[in-house]
């Protein structure tokens, strides 16, 4: 079986890891409640996909308590980076500035947001 690092996790799974990234650890309830803030899905739906999760090697579940306690075995900025170049590779025809173009064409960005970009991109050009 392929390795966690090289898994695509689904929009579902990336919701889970998402909280765990949040919490370090938590049981199912917990995340079952913070799901259920943003979305309508059973508990059972959620505890399904933290099993298969934990299957793919996505998630690690500690057995020693009574009710299983989950962290992520991703590490975030890894699972991004991944994910980033794939949609990058996929979508923008591998070009970064396409992918820039398109999330800063949209008003929605906030001075701040363009201030950090600003400076971002000024580091980058003293390398």
């Amino acid at each position: 079986m392929s390795t966690a690092k090289h898994l695509k996790p689904t929009e579902s799974e990336l919701e889970i890891l998402q909280v765990l990234w949040n919490k370090g650890l938590a049981t199912v309830r917990e995340v079952h409640e913070e799901l259920s803030k943003t979305k309508d899905a059973g508990y059972t739906t959620t505890l399904k996909l933290m099993q298969i999760m934990n299957e793919k090697g996505l998630v690690k579940r500690d057995n020693s308590m009574r009710s299983h306690v989950y962290q992520a075995a991703v590490n975030k900025e890894k699972t991004q980076k991944h994910l980033l170049n794939k949609m990058i590779d996929s979508l923008f025809g591998g070009s970064p500035t396409q992918l820039v173009i398109q999330a800063l064409g949209n008003s929605k960005t906030s001075t701040e947001e363009l201030a950090k970009i600003q400076q971002l991109l000024d580091n980058l050009k003293k390398q």
